[in-house]
């Protein structure tokens, strides 16, 4: 990049901003593919260079002394408990609750009775205990591990926990913090942070589909994915700086101009994956938050019986009364490894109430409670991802059979991305006539709502739905719209065969995404990119005239927010980010 890489490097020593220990330099100033091997010889204390990678140090770890356990399965009886130690006083507490006995040959399995440590081998904790060492590194911690394999009885488990307390060690044992295994992991470099994010997902998983976007985030091709991109902005950075540092004095190859226009595209390559990685994170936090369903439409059309009969309870109170749902009701479910949360709403009709095409039968004044009723499912159904939209067939006396729906209802659901049109109570008349009102419908009331029309209405009966002795394989319709239903789920949550790791990102993570982004974008006004996208954009950058000390500032604070999704690079606040992150753990895990 430039002549004399040798002398450059030494003349960096006059900067002490970043205060090294051991050395007061600005090796950020320099991409690896010019530093000579005198540069690495400036830096002893520091990893600055692994596998060729510019500005990638591990952070040194405290020595720790202490020796950490608990109990890793679930409290309370079962056939088996497993009690896991970890840290540098393993094999003491193995001497010490297995005396006389050699030591365990690594990663078998070996049956062993457990004494007290202070009985002299007289008191027996559990005559057959499964014991397990794995020697470190290559471990789950990163530290020496000891598993304990008992007899699942409460009082065993006490006893051994207790004696393990007691053993003669040469540090510290302590009872471990919650997730305190995982975070020795994380802090031995056996785990990035979107793997632990995964791993905390997992054990709070409780559908199939959050399991299955655990373990998709656990493979730790998103942590790999997110270190690349901040190596490739240390990289550009660097450049950067040495444009600064060096461009009066030192020749380059590369122009200004041309140098700025490669990181600049390297930059607008990271924002487009950054984009797609935050349009993932919106599925996949459906799958983990679950999928919110608002059931809407007129009084006495079926929604609470409806409810009832999709989550297989009395959730909401069925009435032939109008109006009996006034607040709104929820239910939890599982449908198909989709974890769903539906609400029962108030039913829709005008204030007014002069039997409008609106409201057929709707002529009580509406009192102040139904009225906030109303209000309530309003704001429910503006927050939810799926509509579903219910009207009627009423028998009607004196104008025959029709179909009674709310036309605020169907505006609501036609604002919706994915909804559906249910008519229930189709018992209540002739196949034919049925035929003929629905079609009436669709033709003059559906298909006329702007967004609706080429929704085809679903057909149910929630009376048939009760019948439990009919031969009828979906008896009232209702495993018709589950079908509907889940078919929506897939589509709101399904990623390419591709992408299918990025289930795995998190809240967090998309909110440092965000914040990584704007951080580019402010990096591509600083240098004048025009987006080749707007009219009369001349797609380039302004190079020499770049403003090159606030760009290379906005490539740090993007790579600070990429580390911190990692929890590596310079990032100040690990254990603050690390206490976010740890506090959903249990104790042994």
């Amino acid at each position: 990049m430039y002549r004399g890489a040798k002398r450059c490097v030494n003349t960096c020593l006059r900067w002490p901003r970043y205060g090294i220990i051991g050395l007061k330099s600005r090796p950020i100033h320099l991409t690896h593919r010019y530093i000579t091997s005198a540069a690495v010889s400036l830096s002893p204390n520091r990893d600055w260079i692994e596998n060729g990678s510019l500005g990638r140090y591990q952070t040194p770890i405290q020595p720790r002394d202490d020796t950490i356990y608990a109990l890793s399965t679930a409290e309370g009886k079962a056939g088996i408990a497993v009690i896991r130690i970890s840290g540098p006083s393993c094999k003491s507490v193995y001497n010490g609750l297995c005396p006389s006995k050699p030591m365990l040959k690594p990663r078998y399995a070996t049956i062993r009775t457990l004494y007290h440590p202070d009985s002299n081998g007289s008191d027996i904790l559990d005559s057959e205990a499964l014991v397990l060492f794995f020697p470190s590194p290559n471990t789950v911690t990163g530290d020496d591990v000891l598993e304990l394999h008992v007899h699942g009885g409460s009082a065993t488990v006490k006893a051994v926990l207790s004696a393990i307390a007691k053993c003669a060690t040469d540090g510290p044992i302590r009872y471990a913090e919650p997730g305190e295994f995982t975070k020795r992991a994380f802090l031995n470099d056996r785990l990035d942070l979107a793997q632990v994010e995964a791993l905390s997902e997992t054990l709070s998983a409780e559908t199939e589909q959050q399991r299955r976007a655990a373990v998709r985030g656990s493979s730790g091709a998103l942590g790999r994915t997110y270190e690349d991109w901040r190596q490739k902005l240390l990289q550009a950075r660097a450049e950067m700086e040495a444009l600064i540092d060096f461009s009066e004095d030192q020749h380059f190859d590369e122009s200004p101009a041309s140098l700025v226009e490669n990181m600049t595209e390297q930059v607008r390559q990271i924002l487009q994956s950054i984009h797609i990685h935050e349009g993932a994170s919106e599925r996949s936090e459906l799958l983990r938050n679950g999928i919110k369903i608002a059931l809407v439409g007129p009084p006495n059309v079926g929604k609470s019986s409806f409810m009832n009969n999709v989550v297989g309870r009395e959730a909401s109170i069925v009435s032939g009364e109008s109006g009996t749902t006034r607040d709104i009701i929820e239910a939890n479910l599982d449908i198909r490894g989709y974890l769903c949360t539906f609400a029962d709403t108030a039913g829709f009709r005008t204030i007014a109430g002069g039997g409008d095409i609106d409201s057929y039968g709707s002529e009580a004044k509406i009192g102040p409670v139904e009225e906030e009723g109303i209000r309530r499912a309003r704001v429910k159904a503006t927050q939810s991802d799926v509509i579903i939209a219910l009207a009627s067939i009423e028998a009607g006396i004196e104008n025959g059979p029709h179909i009674r729906y709310d036309m605020e209802t169907l505006g609501i659901a036609a604002a919706c991305k994915e909804r559906l049109v249910v008519v229930n109570k189709r018992d209540a008349v002739s196949n034919n006539e049925l035929y003929t009102l629905v079609q009436r419908f669709r033709d003059d009331v559906i298909s006329k709502v702007e967004g609706l029309e080429d929704v085809q209405p679903v057909l149910i009966s929630c009376k048939e739905a009760r019948n439990l002795s009919s031969d009828l394989a979906d008896p009232g319709g209702i495993k018709g719209v589950i079908d509907h239903l889940v078919s929506s789920f897939m589509d709101m949550t399904s990623l390419p065969a591709t992408l299918q790791d990025l289930h795995g990102v998190t809240e967090r993570q998309r909110q440092l995404l965000v914040q990584c982004r704007g951080h580019l974008e402010d990096y591509l006004e600083s240098v004048g990119y025009e987006d080749p996208e707007h009219e009369n954009s001349m797609n380039t950058s302004r190079g020499g005239d770049a403003d090159i000390t606030m760009a290379a500032e906005h490539l740090r604070y993007a790579a600070n927010k990429l580390g911190r999704i990692t929890g590596r690079g310079e990032v100040g606040d690990v254990e603050e980010i690390l206490g976010v992150i740890f506090e959903k753990f249990c104790v042994g895990k």
